[in-house]
């Protein structure tokens, strides 16, 4: 399910202390799908409202070469 709304700017400090819940390790936004990536993990968790879903069975797998 896509939201076609264009994404707000993710606050950095944010980032700084998100971790993957799943491998405990930092997270990439990726502004355009409005998901936070852990490349660890090879999950994208999503990113409702501004809020992001930190939630492993809310994320999606990562397809290959993502």
């Amino acid at each position: 399910m896509s939201d076609s709304r264009p994404q707000r700017d993710l606050d950095p400090r944010l980032l700084e202390v998100l971790v993957c819940p799943q491998a405990r390790t930092p997270l990439v936004w990726d502004k355009d799908r409005g998901e936070l990536i852990s490349k660890s993990a090879r999950l994208a968790y999503p990113i409702r409202d501004g809020v992001p879903i930190m939630l492993v069975n809310e994320a999606r797998e990562l397809a290959d070469g993502e």
